[in-house]
């Protein structure tokens, strides 16, 4: 309650009397957001974007100077392909997974692709062992290895991904 004495109707005192809501109301149209803030956004999701896909061209990047140095080709094209391969079935698959409607058929689906590309990079690392031998299957493991830690660190930092509005 209002403490003053003078006051001849004392109102109750709230914490939320000064507040105002947050929430849009849907009846009111709201204004388009200025150009500056929609640049804002687009070149935010353009970086993002860039940002997610770093491990494809730091693997095509780091070939020459791996080379040089002196890493078996062999090992360092089976860990390269295998790492490619296994980023192209992953969109493929994320666009396969996207369409699918019952969330656990979407979530087996999601289950089932990851662990299968999982075990794709463990046939490749195995596959340049046995080709070209141990050095290889070593350089094969450590490219993927970097490559799989470039992205995981991306994924940590680029927060949780952006939720669809289903309609």
């Amino acid at each position: 309650m209002n403490n003053n004495p003078t006051d001849p109707m004392p109102l109750p005192l709230s914490r939320y009397a000064n507040h105002v809501s947050e929430t849009p109301d849907a009846r009111v149209p709201q204004p388009d957001p200025p150009a500056v803030a929609r640049a804002g956004s687009t070149f935010a999701s353009r970086a993002l974007l860039i940002l997610r896909y770093l491990d494809v061209p730091l693997v095509l990047i780091a070939t020459i100077p791996a080379l040089a140095y002196g890493v078996p080709a062999l090992g360092y094209a089976f860990g390269a392909g295998g790492w490619l391969l296994q980023r192209v079935i992953g969109e493929v698959d994320r666009r396969w997974v996207r369409n699918v409607k019952e969330p656990r058929t979407q979530l087996g689906v999601s289950l089932f692709e990851g662990f299968a590309r999982i075990w794709l990079l463990a046939i490749v690392i195995i596959a340049a062992a046995l080709v070209g031998g141990r050095a290889d299957g070593e350089t094969s493991a450590l490219v993927i290895f970097g490559a799989y830690s470039v992205a995981f660190i991306i994924k940590v930092f680029s927060g949780p991904p952006q939720r669809r509005v289903t309609q």
